[in-house]
């Protein structure tokens, strides 16, 4: 019978239960189809936990699979996979909860970062996604067990439309110069949050402009009490379901808000990229997804999780004629409607929202504290860019489309349900097995002719779906 190790992960701020019975589950099913299973019976979901699974990790293991029973930052898969010496065996789980709620796992998106982290550092990968109840899995866990590994498809090989090199090269001209706001350090375990200043100067001429957390703070707690309490009778009037949410937190958004405005006008920022958490929350009791929307809507773009990348993706974008953009995790796959939901937790600008005029306001999904946005994101054709590391040390840039279909907003904060024009199940697929970043950005003009020829200027290659 097959040795197989199983680790399941998660981290505690999502639905911890559902997390541990789908990976009983997992554990039962490979039981079932013949295997000799080892590994944690419970989750992995602390520093203090990771010792006990990786005393598992023995040579005469035939497979190695991760849980991702929810999601989770990258810590785990580097401190245990890293010098495997097999493919790691990534099974996601679909999202189990109802229309409108928070993310329940969010295992996808964990299966993304993971695949990032582990190919970044010379790893391999091979992803399952489904329940442990699909025919289908069961079928390729059966493969699988057998030696037969699912298969890692080569990225595409697509040459799309170019656009004028002029145009290109004046969008790329307009760049130069410019700084991007880089509040704090990448946070643990988000290794899409890395980035090589100097790669940003030599290639866009960008620079950074760093502020730590607690000189942010600093600056919170300083806002004039004038300023703040005109963004916060702006906001309330532009925004008025902040009505409904905790007055207190609804001041510290207002003095958050005007902080990082100021910061970006003070110091010139073309972009803003913040280390959203854990700090805001935790030390200072608002979450700052609101106060980035706002910024967005004023022009500034903005991403969370300090993801330097995704601001310089969004910014070139922006000068090729994309308008505003967000931000985007992967965070669902409909095979047979070919369709992806893209999600993050309450960011985007109103004016992307399906219904600017009910753009609500509400709390974060998993903190449970204001301020983040809550709606459905425009329709309509859609672009996903992503500029991120290759395996040489530069630039490659990741790029497929599809449509933004009317929908109820799925997943508590702002999601998009996209029917992309390539095959999903190969773009997710190819997202995690390629190592490319959980983070995407998303554009509702397409200026995919424009983006390849400025990747083409820049000797960056274009991976298309």
């Amino acid at each position: 019978m097959p040795h197989v190790v199983v680790i399941p992960t998660a981290r505690p701020t999502f639905a911890v239960e559902t997390a541990q019975r789908r990976a009983e589950q997992a554990r039962a099913l490979l039981e079932e189809l013949g295997a000799t299973v080892a590994g944690p019976t419970g989750l992995v979901m602390s520093p203090d936990d990771l010792p006990e699974a990786d005393r598992h990790l023995t040579a005469d293991a035939d497979l190695v699979i991760n849980v991702c029973a929810s999601f989770s930052d990258a810590t785990p898969a580097l401190a245990l996979y890293r010098d495997l010496d097999r493919p790691v065996v990534l099974w996601s789980f679909r999202e189990p909860g109802p229309v409108g709620d928070r993310l329940w796992l969010n295992s996808l998106c964990g299966a993304n970062l993971f695949g990032h982290a582990l190919v970044r550092s010379g790893g391999r990968v091979c992803l399952i996604h489904g329940d442990p109840d699909e025919p289908a899995v069961r079928e390729t866990l059966r493969e699988a067990l057998a030696g037969r590994l699912p298969q890692v498809a080569p990225p595409p090989a697509r040459h799309g439309e170019r656009g004028p090199a002029d145009q290109a090269r004046r969008a790329l001209d307009s760049l130069r110069g410019r700084r991007i706001g880089v509040l704090g350090e990448a946070p643990a375990g988000f290794t899409p949050s890395e980035y090589d200043p100097a790669l940003l100067r030599s290639r866009f001429g960008l620079e950074a402009a760093d502020l730590t957390v607690d000189d942010a703070f600093e600056r919170i707690d300083k806002v004039d009490e004038g300023d703040r309490a005109r963004e916060l009778a702006a906001v309330t009037a532009a925004r008025p379901s902040l009505a409904g949410l905790d007055p207190a937190e609804v001041g510290r958004h207002a003095a958050v808000t005007s902080a990082l405005r100021q910061w970006a006008a003070g110091d010139s920022l073309a972009a803003v990229a913040v280390r959203c958490w854990p700090e805001f929350p935790v030390r200072m009791g608002v979450c700052p997804c609101s106060s980035l929307s706002r910024l967005a809507d004023e022009g500034t773009p903005t991403v969370c999780e300090r993801d330097v990348y995704g601001a310089v993706t969004m910014l070139l974008l922006e000068a090729l004629g994309a308008g505003t953009t967000y931000l985007v995790d992967t965070v669902d796959l409909d095979a047979d409607a070919n369709l992806v939901r893209l999600w993050h937790c309450g960011s985007a600008a109103t004016s992307l929202a399906a219904d600017p005029g009910a753009a609500t306001q509400s709390v974060h999904c998993n903190r449970r504290i204001g301020v983040a946005g809550d709606f459905p994101l425009r329709t309509g054709p859609v672009v996903m860019a992503r500029l991120t590391e290759n395996a040489s040390g530069g630039l490659r840039l990741l790029l497929t489309a599809g449509e933004s279909l009317p929908a109820d907003n799925r997943f508590q904060g702002n999601t998009a349900a996209v029917r992309l024009e390539a095959d999903a199940t190969a773009f997710v697929h190819g997202l995690v097995t390629g190592g490319f970043p959980h983070h995407t950005v998303l554009a509702w003009t397409d200026v995919r002719p424009a983006l390849r020829t400025a990747a083409d200027l820049l000797d960056i290659p274009v991976i298309e779906w």
